[in-house]
């Protein structure tokens, strides 16, 4: 899993590279737990839209916790109520990312490099207006 992460995202010391290595083994690992007999470097085309879609998510919430995750831990009454907000946040970007995922398969629309900018977008500004009170 390692080589396929440095393979697609090598270090270069900036957040957003280490934000984005980090989805990508989340994601791989996702891949592997639902698909334990996955060949990593062969993917199938729906173990490779799972990929797609988990990477998505992960990375929405990797972006959303570099802009504000240390303003919802200060904002918080203590480090458990911090913890559990972040773990919401997770859950509702993992869950409006595979609806737009839906959406896109029952529509027959193919995975594409504008769509999934544009699912990106969407989760993006969804999650900060649902998650606004965290950050006041």
């Amino acid at each position: 899993m390692d080589a396929v992460v440095e393979a697609v995202r090598p270090v270069d010391g900036t957040q957003d590279a280490e934000a984005a290595r980090t989805s990508i083994r989340e994601a791989l690992s996702d891949v592997l737990t639902r698909f334990p007999e996955a060949d990593l470097l062969n993917l199938e085309d729906d173990q490779r839209n799972f990929a797609i879609e988990r990477f998505t998510a992960i990375d929405v919430f990797h972006r959303y916790q570099l802009d504000v995750g240390k303003t919802i831990i200060e904002k918080a009454p203590s480090a458990v109520t911090a913890v559990s907000r972040l773990k919401q946040v997770r859950d509702y970007v993992k869950e409006t990312v595979s609806a737009s995922f839906r959406k896109l398969r029952e529509a027959g629309r193919s995975l594409s490099a504008g769509r999934i900018s544009r699912v990106v977008r969407d989760a993006l500004r969804e999650t900060f207006l649902v998650f606004e009170g965290y950050t006041e």
